[in-house]
């Protein structure tokens, strides 16, 4: 799992049919961010772009609620600041928590997570096995919308770690994608429920109501430049285990952060174990959940 990384901890609130999820990393954690779908909902994610000045990540927050549970990161950037976590300013802290969310409405009256629900998947992190499955972010998550939404089936949220060079390298997916998730050898783990023949995209989309979510963790010592290039592939990840990917109505994000411990670690094999983790993260969000 991603809290096979040193240091690095999960928590998360988990509702009737919405939730959140918190990656919380040690001080001194740097990280870069790439978005490749076309719908994205974030917070704080163009700080992660590798032109950009700032370059410490003190958590990430994967959430539901589309854009309204974007607030869920008052309830972290909260104690993290009275914890003295943040970029020093003249008024204090400001802690870097970029957030991402996904759609997850049934309808109208829907309450998406807030501040309090962000506070109590951070006061929930651990770096233990955390559950897997339709928990935290993923609780609400669906896949398969490609042969037409009432075919959708359950999505939901997984991980998994490998290692490289003495390093350790973990990932963490939210997988509410448009497509069908599949295995190593084609087979589709979860995917669309329409009969068989059934066109591709029989009827418009709406954006904004799928994405994948992906936060990469790695011990190895990476310049915020290097964990941009592990981000990109952690994408290439998402088109092994997801088909069709990156489509125009999907919001799919990978964040990529090292804590900086290991050093000498080959940035190719790292990328290339990113890659591969990222997959197999995706798959285990739509097998049996559970603690891992």
């Amino acid at each position: 799992m991603i809290t096979a990384v040193p240091g690095v901890r999960v928590g998360h609130w988990t509702g009737a049919r919405t939730g959140c999820t918190v990656v919380l990393l040690p001080a001194g954690t740097v990280g870069a961010a790439e978005v490749r779908g076309g719908s994205p909902a974030t917070r704080e994610v163009m700080l992660l772009d590798p032109v950009r000045t700032v370059e410490q990540v003190d958590a990430v927050l994967l959430t539901g609620g589309s854009a309204f549970g974007l607030a869920t990161a008052d309830g972290v950037m909260g104690p993290l600041a009275a914890a003295g976590r943040g970029v020093p300013t003249a008024a204090g802290p400001v802690p870097i928590v970029p957030t991402a969310a996904i759609f997850d409405l049934v309808g109208p009256h829907d309450r998406p997570p807030g501040p309090a629900e962000g506070g109590a998947a951070l006061a929930a992190a651990t770096d233990g096995g955390f559950l897997v499955g339709a928990v935290g972010a993923g609780r609400g998550a669906r896949v398969g919308r490609w042969r037409g939404t009432e075919h959708a089936v359950p999505g939901g949220l997984g991980s998994a770690h490998a290692g490289v060079d003495g390093a350790c390298l973990g990932a963490l997916a939210v997988v509410n994608a448009v497509g069908d998730v599949v295995d190593a050898d084609g087979t589709v783990l979860a995917g669309s429920s329409a009969p068989p023949g059934t066109p591709a995209f029989p009827e418009p989309l709406a954006p904004m109501e799928q994405t994948t979510l992906v936060v990469v963790a790695t011990d190895a010592r990476l310049s915020k430049r290097e964990c941009f290039l592990v981000a990109q592939s952690a994408h290439h990840g998402l088109v092994r285990s997801i088909h069709p990917s990156h489509t125009r109505f999907d919001g799919d994000l990978a964040v990529a952060v090292s804590t900086g411990v290991v050093e000498g670690v080959s940035l190719e094999r790292l990328r290339v174990i990113a890659t591969e983790v990222v997959a197999e993260a995706v798959r285990d969000a739509v097998r049996a959940g559970g603690t891992r």
